[in-house]
């Protein structure tokens, strides 16, 4: 079916601002036509025309650090949630982050092998969600940040035995390596900036993972971290806190090929909600999470200026920090890192899209592009928190118009 959406607010992503009555042509899955309304071509027989009343327009977004199997629970258990649970749990996180504007999604560790079940699940529409670059269990090494049993976490000591583990991951039909590659603040046995594997270890993983067609994502905080992670030509990373002039010149140096999201969701919620976790305020400061946020805005700044391709995602999914807030990252990136609204979408559509796809099928709005599109009663270039207000957003995916995906049930009859 094609569709005309008319009388619109158009930002593509191809350029910094909005262009005013525009139209989208779309033709099945795919964008046949973006720009000025005056400039349409002629259309089909049967086009199924749009007014959108001079709503806002932009591509769908990419979730870069996705955890679906994650259950909102406390940071402290996240891998205590029994396979079962975990697996309905995806599901419902799968629709909701759809209904949040998120049309695609790169998965940052997974439950058990539940990503690689919920991606097929999706791609063949017996579940609706994103579609999904989906990741193993997370890869740590012994005494690790993940060394914590339950779910979550694949243990591998050595090159070789690293090696195994990708190839494990390789047999289930994972797209996504994620390894952790330093820790935690929270974690007495591996806090940021201890290196839990070699570079040798590292390097071998990804060698590995890229030699079976995965791509690599990894937990990296510290510069050695990352400077570990670039060294071993990583794909994505995750959170880069801590960054002298060296780990930003090495980025730099490799800008084209690895993207950067400083998901910093965890560290401001957990000092904002830590109560509600049973852990004081004090403590928080104590274990330097405000000193890490600081650090991060500092880190950040440094990656904008070096032309560093950062994306969203900020570890949604667990209580203090809960799926269907993911569109709260933008307001970060706002409110902490100074970036314009304009610019803060563009790292959750076009980097976001580049990610997840480098030849570009997604995160633009433009002839050829996928028809995934945000629909936004209001304009999100005046507050950038209007893309967290659920009941002002329509989604399209591969040119299929979605409703009400944020309804608890969405069987039951509202209206009759």
């Amino acid at each position: 079916m094609d569709y005309l959406l008319k009388n619109l607010n158009l930002f593509s992503g191809t350029r910094n601002d909005a262009l005013k009555n525009a139209a989208i042509w779309v033709a099945g899955s795919k964008i046949k036509f973006a720009g000025s309304f005056e400039a349409l071509p002629e259309m089909p027989q049967g086009t199924v025309e749009k007014d959108l009343a001079g709503k806002f327009v932009m591509a769908g977004m990419t979730e870069t650090h996705a955890h679906l199997s994650f259950a909102d629970a406390s940071p402290f258990a996240i891998g205590e949630t029994l396979v079962e649970d975990a697996t309905l749990t995806a599901v419902r996180n799968a629709r909701l982050m759809l209904g949040s504007g998120f049309t695609s999604a790169v998965s940052f560790g997974s439950t058990y092998k539940i990503d690689v079940a919920l991606r097929d699940a999706i791609s063949q529409g017996s579940v609706i969600g994103p579609r999904l670059l989906a990741a193993g269990r997370d890869l740590g090494a012994t005494a690790s940040n993940v060394d914590s049993g339950g779910g979550l976490s694949q243990i591998a000591d050595g090159p070789w035995a690293l090696r195994k583990a990708v190839r494990e991951q390789r047999k289930i039909g994972v797209d996504v390596v994620k390894i952790f590659i330093d820790g935690e603040a929270i974690n007495k046995q591996n806090p940021p900036g201890e290196l839990s594997f070699t570079d040798e270890e590292v390097s071998a993983a990804v060698a590995e993972a890229h030699r079976r067609g995965m791509r690599v994502a990894c937990h990296a905080r510290s510069a050695a971290a990352v400077k570990q992670a670039v060294r071993a030509e990583v794909d994505f990373i995750g959170h880069a806190n801590y960054l002298d002039q060296e780990a930003v010149d090495m980025l730099h140096e490799k800008k084209d090929s690895i993207f950067v999201g400083p998901a910093i969701a965890w560290e401001v919620s957990y000092l904002e909600k830590c109560e509600s976790i049973g852990v004081t305020r004090e403590t928080v400061i104590a274990q330097g999470y405000q000193k890490e946020i600081d650090a991060t805005i500092e880190t950040v700044a440094k990656l904008r200026e070096a032309g560093i391709k950062l994306v969203v995602g900020g570890d949604y999914g667990i209580s203090i920090a809960p799926h269907g807030t993911y569109a709260k990252d933008l307001e970060y990136f706002v409110d902490l890192f100074g970036m314009s609204n304009a610019e803060a979408i563009l790292c959750a559509t076009k980097n976001g899209g580049l990610a997840f796809d480098p030849y570009g099928s997604v995160g633009t709005i433009e002839e050829g592009s996928l028809a995934d599109l945000v629909i936004v009663d209001g304009d999100p270039l005046n507050d950038i928190r209007l893309l967290q207000d659920h009941s002002k957003l329509q989604i399209m995916k591969n040119g299929v118009l979605y409703q009400d995906l944020t309804n608890t049930n969405p069987y039951l009859i509202v209206d009759c």
